[in-house]
């Protein structure tokens, strides 16, 4: 099974989203990241884009396929991982410690949609 960490609120498409106040750092998770393989492109949007819940708002290409990014909230883009630029690798290495954009969160309600940890696993599993 992927590593599935507790605190984090996870998309059905994988996407998962950290909360840090007022601050979201989005990623796609453990499960998405074996799935596509190795990663060898992340097409991030620009600092000061806004992105939208359920939204496409970059891609990940792996030798195997491409992937949209799907927003889990809305907000404005703060912060690009530009490590990914350059190593786009590192999201198979650690898919939630190498975030893909960092937003200011416009609705923490839109967080109420998402799945805890719990419910992620179990959607996994099906």
């Amino acid at each position: 099974m992927a590593k599935v960490l507790e605190g984090l609120y996870y998309t059905e498409s994988h996407e998962y989203v950290r909360v840090d106040g007022d601050y979201g750092y989005i990623g796609i998770t453990d499960y998405a990241q074996n799935a596509l393989g190795n990663v060898v492109y992340v097409d991030m949007p620009e600092v000061d884009d806004e992105v939208s819940a359920g939204e496409e708002f970059g891609a990940v290409e792996s030798v195997k396929a491409a992937s949209d990014l799907m927003s889990p909230v809305t907000g404005v883009v703060v912060e690009v991982n530009e490590a990914l630029d350059d190593q786009p690798e590192l999201v198979n290495q650690d898919a939630y410690a190498y975030w893909i954009i960092k937003v200011t969160l416009s609705d923490k309600s839109e967080l109420d949609d998402l799945m805890d940890a719990k419910a992620y696993v179990a959607f996994c599993e099906k």
